[in-house]
């Protein structure tokens, strides 16, 4: 052992000393979770989707100013939106972990005034503190959020249209909100089509389950860095970037023909990047529970897609 070692120090002693540092491995200590952060962002989102809440229930907007003490009759929507969205994050967050991945508590982002913003939220987001090296990671963290939010949002959908009612339509102008597949059937199987001069007044839970599903194909568009370009860049790699540029161009022409919000992702879908960060493995095989979770992600976005979400 004695000669070993005095062996290893001549070796060492004629390498340069740039080399000596390089050699040895720095660990890089794991920063502390911003609880105090993230649970302020949570209180204030909880706030203002309250505020959202009230107003949505009692249709008007400056009435949880008017009513402060009736601030709780925001609670079934903004309590259904707050659970759909943290679940979508831990689904991220845990599956992370899962893979050995440093990933940041999850953030909500409050969006105040309600005027702005009918829904008192712009979403929640986590941030990855590690790259994702491998293919099958990559997929499943990308994928778990999408899948786990939609399961919420898929019950709160059931439990809002069973309490929707049919109304007369109104006179003056509303804002209608579009019929992703799973919505218009699950509203035709539970509640019915409304005839002529009538419209389904949907309860503030379906209104919640509704923008819940909104977001979950959101996510799930194959762009950039979204939880459907991880999707798309564990299954088919480099030519994940002209599926991403492919996409943009289908939201710009979505943009002239249906919503013109679409337009507005597209760019932001361009700004943000098309290009995805590389993995180690992207030549081995994906397993089959890395098959199915595809599968299952591309019937989501087929179920909660709508190419025209908001209308007048």
């Amino acid at each position: 052992m004695a000669q070993e070692s005095r062996a290893g120090s001549s070796w060492a002693s004629h390498l340069p000393p740039e080399t000596l540092i390089t050699e040895i491995p720095i660990a890089q200590p794991e920063p502390r979770p911003s609880y105090g952060l993230a649970l302020g962002l949570f209180i204030a989102t909880l706030c203002t989707t309250l505020l959202a809440g009230a107003a949505m229930d009692s249709g008007d907007p400056f009435f949880p100013f008017r009513h402060p003490s009736e601030i709780y009759r925001g609670i079934p929507f903004s309590f259904s939106l707050m659970a759909i969205l943290l679940t979508h994050e831990m689904g991220h967050y845990l599956t992370s972990r899962y893979y050995g991945v440093k990933a940041s508590l999850p953030y909500f982002i409050p969006a105040p005034p309600v005027i702005l913003n009918p829904i008192g939220t712009f979403g929640a987001f986590i941030s990855m503190r590690s790259p994702i090296l491998k293919r099958q990671a990559l997929l499943e963290i990308g994928a778990m959020g999408p899948i786990a939010g939609f399961v919420v949002a898929f019950v709160a959908v059931w439990v809002g249209l069973e309490n929707s009612t049919v109304a007369q339509t109104p006179a003056e102008s509303q804002i209608w909100l579009g019929s992703p597949l799973l919505f218009s059937g699950l509203a035709a199987w539970l509640v019915g089509l409304p005839g002529e001069g009538f419209y389904l007044a949907l309860h503030p839970v379906a209104v919640a389950g509704w923008f819940g599903l909104f977001v979950t194909a959101l996510n799930l568009l194959p762009i950039g860095q979204l939880d459907g370009g991880h999707i798309t860049y564990a299954l088919f790699g480099r030519k994940h970037r002209i599926i991403s540029i492919m996409a943009v161009l289908a939201l710009a022409i979505l943009g002239v023909v249906g919503w013109p919000g679409w337009f507005v992702w597209g760019i932001l879908g361009a700004i943000i990047g098309l290009r995805h960060p590389p993995v180690v493995d992207q030549d081995l095989p994906l397993g089959r529970r890395q098959r199915l979770i595809a599968w299952a992600s591309l019937v989501i976005f087929v179920l909660t897609f709508t190419p025209v979400p908001f209308s007048v």
